[in-house]
């Protein structure tokens, strides 16, 4: 059995007070003065490595994500495009989701002007505070130890190093519900007030960054504030309850503005059938994500059965081929050490009560927020796609630094035991992972399960081998558990990503996709991932429309396998990745562009958001995202184009779920007839200044 390390190594942990839980004392560690020497250096040295993993080569993404880069860009030119979260500075539609993710990325291009850096840099900021925050919820009461090694699994999650150089939303919300966890945590602690209404602070910024997703999280953690609370029943429903009404102001104020404001002079809401804020909400962005009934998405709704087109729901979906590499490394190990933690902490004894009864609370709310979400995301049947993942990304990480540090320290058979069968269950998934890559680092998997292998056996020798041997094995069984989640996080700072759907890590096989059926081309991973240095998605240079027909039926087309980089051509006509516009394109769309409220139009938020990046100028998105969306009618553009306030019409794009029956759709079709064609870089446009014939 493994020394115990509370007499050999770890020092002594001084009651700084009470801990809070019933009044009683407890020896929390918490304070520098309670710190090893090494942990104050090992800090720094943690935050500034996953600096340099999230910053590396940042500029060879591009825009990243075009459809937020260009929300981004016209926030940048017009406060109330940044209010609203509007596609263009002229403010013709919203992107399909709250401004609050964009705020940052709108502010940074306000102060540095337009760029890739200006727009990730936030983004790779909010990965460091992330890990800096996880790092201080973790050690205040499990040590320092705990702290890093929390802080490392996250840094080296694939998913998590994904995103914060991505300038999707879930940076900012992984960031707010590892804040939020914290302060319940502290509330925890003593009980106080500010720090329930803090954490209502940021669900309610959380609502307004991705709205419901910010929530899953809610109902455990409310019940463990419940439960475990260090004040009388009374006053912990109060406190909840007021935590709520933060929730309600935090998130609400904005809501009610767009409401109340009066639909003709605000944009129109993108992702909705109704032009409003509410039916996105609890439809396309909430309930329907859940029941797969997502009307005017990419699949039209209609509820797919085992999650249709976004991979079969259940609870094995995020160990799978799509999904497996992003998160699901040390998924098993957090899920042992929970249920091994709670085990041990719930035979509390008597000297020790309030202590463990505090270390119990902290797993129950890590271990709640975790298994909620991974509940939800398993058996989800609407869109879905694998850097979602990263909510989880903190609450494993979380729960392996919590959990292998308090068994360590406890020590004895069978804390040893239950750590030797994490890291081999840890060393097999990885292998397993590994093995979906078969031509990518043949001889990682061999060793990590080789020497992870070794490790499990170390930490099951008896005592008399001693203690320097179970450092040893644990050292051994770190770095094994964390070799296959570095390599995948390696291979993707290493390389560009762009468009709607990326992953982290190397090609797998078996990899599914998103509707059209699963895509083996380029080892089979359905992703947007491109190539090194590309800038943002890599589309022909020419105008950005799709090549080919009509998605379904209308124009432009789902092109290739729908992957946005490598040459795929845009994916969907442009739905899952913008288009590298060539010089002569945007000259042509530039040229006396000031004299126009829009200098063009286009088919879908990608196709419409290459041309404005290229060119700086509002371009529209005709009927949203998706091109489904019902914005502007037919009557309402002819009526621009009538009033002079649009030059050109983009060619190409797609009609959305609609198809020719689609806003969108007609009004391709109406300009098709009615004007002249011009072609520039290769790009083909109708000038709507110059009736045909």
């Amino acid at each position: 059995m493994i020394p115990h390390p509370q007499t050999a190594a770890a020092p002594p942990v001084t009651p700084v007070r009470h801990d809070g839980l019933r009044g009683l004392p407890g020896r929390i560690v918490r304070g520098h003065q309670d710190d090893p020497g090494w942990a104050r250096p090992a800090l720094p040295a943690l935050l500034a490595v996953t600096a340099v993993l999230l910053l590396w080569d940042l500029s060879a993404s591009g825009y990243a994500n075009q459809f937020y880069s260009a929300a981004v860009q016209a926030g940048s030119e017009s406060w109330k495009a940044f209010f609203f979260g509007s596609s263009d500075a002229a403010n013709s539609i919203t992107v399909d989701k709250p401004p609050a993710a964009l705020w940052p990325m709108a502010l940074s291009v306000r102060l540095f002007g337009l760029s890739s850096w200006a727009v990730l840099v936030p983004e790779a900021l909010m990965g460091v505070a992330t890990v800096g925050v996880l790092y201080a919820a973790v050690r205040r009461r499990f040590g320092a130890g705990a702290g890093l090694l929390a802080g490392a699994v996250l840094a080296l999650t694939p998913v998590a190093a994904l995103m914060f150089r991505f300038n999707n939303p879930d940076a900012l919300l992984c960031l707010l519900m590892t804040c939020a966890i914290a302060c319940v945590l502290r509330a925890l602690e003593d009980g106080r007030t500010r720090w329930l209404l803090l954490a209502g602070l940021c669900f309610g910024f959380g609502f307004l960054t991705k709205t419901l997703q910010a929530w899953l999280i809610l109902p455990p953690l409310a019940a463990v504030y419940l439960c475990c609370g260090p004040v009388a029943v009374r006053r912990r429903i109060g406190q909840v309850l007021l935590a709520g009404l933060a929730i309600v102001l935090s998130g609400g104020w904005w809501v009610a503005a767009v409401e109340l404001w009066p639909a003709s002079s605000r944009p129109y809401i993108g992702g909705s059938q109704t032009n409003s804020f509410l039916e996105l909400t609890f439809g396309y962005n909430g309930f329907g994500r859940i029941t797969g009934n997502e009307t005017g998405s990419v699949g039209g709704g209609g509820g797919r059965r085992g999650g249709g087109g976004w991979g079969e729901t259940g609870i094995t979906r995020l160990f799978s081929s799509d999904m497996g590499g992003q998160i699901s490394w040390l998924l098993p190990a957090a899920l042992i050490l929970l249920a091994a933690a709670v085990l041990v902490l719930w035979r509390a004894r008597r000297a020790t009560a309030a202590q463990e009864a505090a270390q119990r609370a902290e797993f129950l709310a890590w271990g709640g927020a975790l298994l909620m979400t991974f509940v939800t995301f398993s058996f989800m049947s609407g869109i879905f796609h694998q850097y979602y993942n990263i909510a989880l990304a903190p609450y494993i990480a979380a729960l392996t630094g919590m959990g292998a540090t308090l068994l360590w320290r406890r020590g004895g058979r069978t804390a040893s035991l239950v750590l030797a069968v994490a890291v081999a269950a840890t060393t097999g998934w990885s292998y397993v992972l590994l093995e979906r890559s078969p031509d990518w680092l043949p001889w990682l998997r061999w060793t990590v399960l080789a020497v992870g292998l070794v490790a499990a056996v170390g930490l099951l020798l008896p005592a008399r081998a001693g203690r320097r041997a179970a450092v040893v094995a644990a050292g051994l069984g770190v770095a094994t558990a964390l070799a296959g989640p570095l390599a995948y996080t390696l291979d993707t700072v290493t390389t560009a990503h762009g468009g709607s759907i990326i992953t982290a890590g190397p090609s797998v096989q078996g990899g599914g996709g998103f509707p059209g059926g699963r895509h083996q081309g380029m080892g089979g991973r359905p992703g947007m991932k491109g190539a090194k240095g590309a800038p943002g998605a890599a589309q022909p240079s020419g105008g950005g429309q799709g090549a080919g027909p009509g998605f379904p039926g209308g124009p432009g087309g789902f092109t290739g396998h729908g992957r946005g980089h490598r040459g795929a051509g845009g994916g969907m006509g442009g739905l899952l990745g913008g288009s590298k516009v060539a010089a002569k394109a945007g000259e042509l769309v530039t040229k006396d562009a000031g004299r126009y409220t829009w200098a063009a139009a286009a088919i879908g938020s990608q196709n419409a958001a290459s041309y404005q990046l290229a060119t700086e100028r509002p371009v529209m998105a005709v009927g949203g995202f998706n091109g489904s969306d019902p914005s502007p009618t037919l009557a309402q553009f002819k009526k621009l184009v009538a009033d002079g306030r649009i030059h050109y019409f983009i060619a190409g794009g797609h009609g959305g779920p609609g198809g020719g029956r689609g806003t969108a759709s007609q009004i391709s079709s109406w300009v098709e007839k009615s004007f002249t064609k011009v072609t520039a870089g290769g790009a083909t446009f109708y000038d709507l200044t110059a009736p045909a014939g």
